[in-house]
């Protein structure tokens, strides 16, 4: 399909620049195509009653590292600052990231990181270049290794915040709280699984009095979910790679909710690309660890969900074929025209919706 089939005119005071608080006061949308109505208002604190008894939630319970870097490099006596922003990592003390300007580096080149620039003639933390990619990335090595890496990272890093916000206002430490979920338990992501955003410890207690099940997988989410989609065809477009995880409890907690006709629901478009590729034709979940560059688009059969619940993303925005994909591209149209044009709260501090799968 052409990129440009998923485009859509949003209005600049339909992004949000802060979270609701609290958090699931949130309006939620819920599409059940082939129904009637298609669409229905909602809040997501209503979810325990658009939910049944032994129904199933999937939560990312990734956790966001401040993965955005001020790095300066010297060579011949001139210091170039380099914007960096880790991506995944590829061992201890090694990093795939994106680098602007990503011309002021070479291979071998060394660079130091701070919090600011009054801290760069005293950075502890510095890499090497070992790599410049033809994906446009850059692998570093850094001179600290696993744990001790990690707390340098948080010393001088800051949060990375998407760039539709960056642009707007600068991160704070208000931003620290709201851009990480509740359950936020595994350091890797530099990014938030934002449909998790919106839960609070009381709606899990209600969701767990109501007895819908709660499980987590894990998907680290990479920087390249912020990156536009530059082809004009759809197959010609390559993801990024991300970490993920499915453990056998998991998995066969999850094949369990379907064997006996309940709902497997995926709490944001990470949970559910790491449930796809753990996947099997028959549509039974296995146990997997490793990395996934799956690449959802309409025409893919989905096999591990039944319902997605998620913010609204971006125009030509490959998330936004995913929801095409999952609910119906004429019926997915409809519901962003519906929510641009009631004042629903687009992107990661925005709004939700409750997608039910097209038949």
């Amino acid at each position: 399909m052409l990129v440009d089939d998923f485009d859509f005119d949003l209005p600049p005071e339909n992004i949000a620049l802060r979270p609701a608080s609290p958090r699931d006061s949130s309006r939620l949308l819920v599409v059940r195509p082939d129904h009637d109505p298609l669409l229905t208002d909602d809040q997501v604190r209503s979810l325990p009653d658009l939910l049944e008894p032994g129904d199933a939630l999937v939560f990312n319970d990734t956790k966001v590292i401040p993965a955005q870097l001020l790095g300066f490099r010297t060579r011949d006596g001139v210091t170039a600052k380099v914007g960096v922003t880790l991506h995944q990592r590829a061992s201890s003390c090694e990093w795939r990231a994106f680098v602007k300007p990503a011309k002021k580096l070479k291979v071998g080149d060394m660079v130091r990181f701070a919090f600011d620039e009054e801290g760069a003639a005293s950075a502890k933390l510095g890499a090497e270049v070992l790599e410049k990619s033809e994906a446009g990335d850059i692998l570093f090595r850094f001179d600290h290794n696993a744990g001790e890496l990690d707390a340098a990272i948080a010393e001088v890093g800051h949060i990375p915040l998407p760039p539709y916000i960056a642009a707007k206002r600068a991160e704070d430490d208000q931003d620290r709280r709201d851009y990480q979920t509740v359950y936020a338990k595994h350091e890797g992501a530099v990014a938030a699984p934002t449909a998790g955003l919106h839960f609070t410890d009381e709606l899990l207690a209600r969701l767990q009095a109501r007895g819908i099940e709660k499980h987590f997988v894990t998907l680290h989410v990479g920087a390249g979910t912020f990156l536009p989609v530059k082809v004009d065809n759809t197959k010609d477009h390559k993801m990024h790679y991300e970490w993920g995880e499915v453990s056998a409890d998991t998995a066969a907690a999850l094949n369990n909710v379907r064997k006996r006709g309940n709902k497997v629901v995926s709490v944001g478009t990470t949970s559910l690309r790491i449930l796809e590729t753990a996947a099997d034709e028959d549509g039974v979940i296995q146990p997997i660890s490793k990395s996934t560059d799956i690449f959802i688009t309409p025409g893919y059969r989905f096999r591990a969900i039944d319902a997605l619940m998620t913010n609204f993303h971006l125009p030509k925005s490959t998330l936004f074929m995913l929801v095409s994909a999952f609910s119906g591209f004429d019926e997915m149209h409809k519901a962003y025209g519906h929510a641009i044009e009631n004042g629903y709260r687009f992107y990661s501090y925005g709004d939700s919706s409750l997608l039910f799968a097209k038949a």
